[in-house]
C-alpha cells in the first residue's frame, strides 16, 4: 500500500473517531491493562446490550481525533492500553464499566466526554452510580404520582368520614 493510501486511511479513522466522540452522548476511556481477551469479550457483550460500542484504537489516532472534536483535555489521559466506550445514553457506558470494574480491578476509568464536557475519574465514578434512562424515568413518574396519590388518599378519607357521619 502506498504512503498516500495509508495516510488517507489513517485520516479516515481519525475522522471516524472524532465523529463518534461528537455524536455520542457519552465517551468513556478506560485502561484495560492486564485483562484477558475473554474479559474484553465479556465487557463488549455487556455494553452491546445497551447499544454501547467498545473499541480499541491507537492512542495517536485518538489524540488527533480528540483535538479535531474540540476535546484537547482528553489528550493527557491517552497513555497505555485504552479502550473507548461510545454510548447513546450519557450514563450507560460509565455504569456498565464500573460494574465490570468491581469484579475486575484491572479495569480503570481514565476520563470521559459526557454531553460535550470532559470528566475525570471522580466525575465518571459519580455518573456510574446513576440509574439508566429507564430507571430515571420511572423515578420521575414515581415522584409525579406521589402528590396525586396523597390528594386521592385525602379525598378518600374525607369521603369515608362523611359516610360515617351520615350513618350516625
Amino acid at each position: 500500500m502506498s504512503s498516500d493510501k495509508i495516510l488517507q486511511y489513517k485520516q479516515g479513522v481519525v475522522s471516524e473517531i472524532a465523529e463518534q466522540i461528537k455524536e455520542s452522548a457519552s465517551t468513556v476511556v478506560v485502561e484495560y491493562r492486564g485483562l484477558s481477551v475473554a474479559d474484553l469479550t465479556e465487557i463488549r457483550a455487556a455494553l452491546r446490550e445497551e447499544d454501547v460500542e467498545f473499541k480499541v484504537y491507537k492512542n495517536t489516532m485518538v489524540r488527533l481525533a480528540a483535538k479535531e472534536a474540540g476535546h484537547e483535555e482528553l489528550v493527557e489521559h491517552l497513555v497505555g492500553p485504552n479502550g473507548f466506550a461510545f454510548g447513546p445514553d450519557a450514563v450507560a457506558p460509565a455504569r456498565i464499566l464500573a460494574e465490570f470494574g468491581k469484579k475486575h480491578k484491572k479495569l480503570q476509568f481514565k476520563a470521559g466526554v459526557v454531553s460535550g464536557n470532559v470528566l475525570d475519574v471522580e466525575g465518571l465514578t459519580k455518573l456510574s452510580k446513576l440509574p439508566n434512562k429507564d430507571g430515571m424515568l420511572s423515578m420521575l413518574v414515581g415522584m409525579l404520582q406521589s402528590p396525586i396519590r396523597d390528594v386521592a388518599m385525602v379525598f378518600k378519607a374525607v369521603g369515608e368520614s362523611m359516610e360515617e357521619n351520615q350513618e350516625a
